[in-house]
């Protein structure tokens, strides 16, 4: 499938800087179809219903990005000046190993220790092009400590370009069910979510659950090739319990509807669902990628945002609800002012077929 087709307009100014306030008082476009209607996510109560689930990534965003000084080397190994280095972790390796990408690259090689601030240090274990495995001096608890004191949030490249990261943007750039740390992007449909709102829907008779999916970086990555079968998906950590497995299957046995709060739970759920849609439990890496032409198994409903041209979640979203009626959805929301991407607006989408 050509990725031209997913291309689309947008306006610079429609790229929200920061969230709206109060959270569940951004605007939310509801698509069915051809029909659209302009809603805000507090509306969202009155178009569920009594015995739907909903199911929300509680994955937590770590502030991965990193500034520190590589010191500079003995005269017998090229000696020069220290260096400063900027890293921004992307995928957890375990035993306390990172990849990430590093800037000025160059200026790193293997055996290199990097000093992130008096509390966090790693070694360049290996380089390869703009990226490195680095090897912290701590871990489990410790290094998420450390790092909460030497990081700072990973905003996207379209937030990023226009301004640094302040203070606000460690609890704006963080759901309110964030628990299972380990994503260096937002699951930002999640952060439109209030207590308000959730006590509102627990009213209504919704239910709720989460799942976690680790956000890896490879979601801002642009899709470089001319046609979806060339795209390499990158890879990211799920899992679902059996607890939480049960919960999703008692839900649609009893008629109920499965609404993913977001991108990244929709893929998790479809990367656990069988063919009939039972969701089996789960503990891996996905790289599922959606186009138009899959058959959904597990999801009935999609809340997200809006996201950019020829990317993969436009495809996704496509393919949940229609190529043209995403492309309608898209062309109205820029019409009427929506706000686009992480700390943008809301769409709520019912599954095409």
């Amino acid at each position: 499938m050509r990725v031209d087709l997913f291309d689309f307009d947008l306006p610079p100014e429609r790229i929200a800087l920061a969230p709206a306030s109060p959270r569940d008082c951004a605007r939310m476009l509801h698509v069915r179809g051809e029909w659209l209607e302009d809603r805000i996510v507090k509306d969202l109560p009155s178009l569920l219903r009594p015995g739907d689930l909903l199911v929300a990534n509680d994955t937590k965003v770590i502030p991965a990005q990193l500034f520190g000084k590589r010191p500079a080397r003995d005269k017998n190994q090229g000696g020069g000046e220290p260096v400063s280095i900027e890293a921004t972790l992307h995928k957890d390796l375990g035993a306390n190993c990172w990849r990430a990408f590093v800037r000025p690259a160059k200026r790193v090689r293997e055996g290199d220790v990097i000093h992130f601030g008096d509390a966090l240090s790693a070694e360049v274990v290996s380089r390869d092009g703009a990226e490195a495995e680095l090897k912290f001096d701590t871990g489990g608890e410790n290094f998420f400590a450390a790092l909460d004191k030497a990081g700072v949030m990973p905003l996207p490249p379209y937030i990023a370009r226009k301004r640094p990261a302040d203070d606000a943007d460690k609890s704006h750039y963080q759901t309110m069910f964030a628990e299972e740390a380990g994503s260096v992007a937002a699951p930002t449909a999640g952060l439109h979510f209030t207590p308000g709102l959730v006590a509102a829907l627990k009213d209504k008779g919704v239910n709720q659950t989460t799942i976690t999916l680790h956000v890896g970086a490879g979601t801002f990555l642009p899709v470089s090739v001319d046609d979806t079968a060339d795209h390499k998906m990158h890879s990211e950590w799920g899992e679902i319990t059996q607890t939480q497995a049960d919960e999703i299957n008692a839900a649609r046995a009893e008629g109920g509807r499965i609404i993913a709060v977001g991108t990244t739970s929709l893929r998790l759920l479809e990367s656990a669902a069988a063919e009939d849609g039972t969701v089996n439990p789960f503990a891996a890496e996905t790289d599922i990628f959606i186009t138009p032409g899959y058959r959904f198994k597990a999801v009935d409903m999609l809340m997200t945002n809006f996201h950019l041209p020829r990317s993969t979640l436009f495809m996704l979203v496509s393919a949940f609800a229609g190529t043209d009626a995403m492309r309608a959805a898209y062309a109205h929301a820029i019409e009427k002012e929506y706000r686009f991407y992480s700390y943008g607006d809301a769409c709520l989408l019912e599954r095409a077929s």
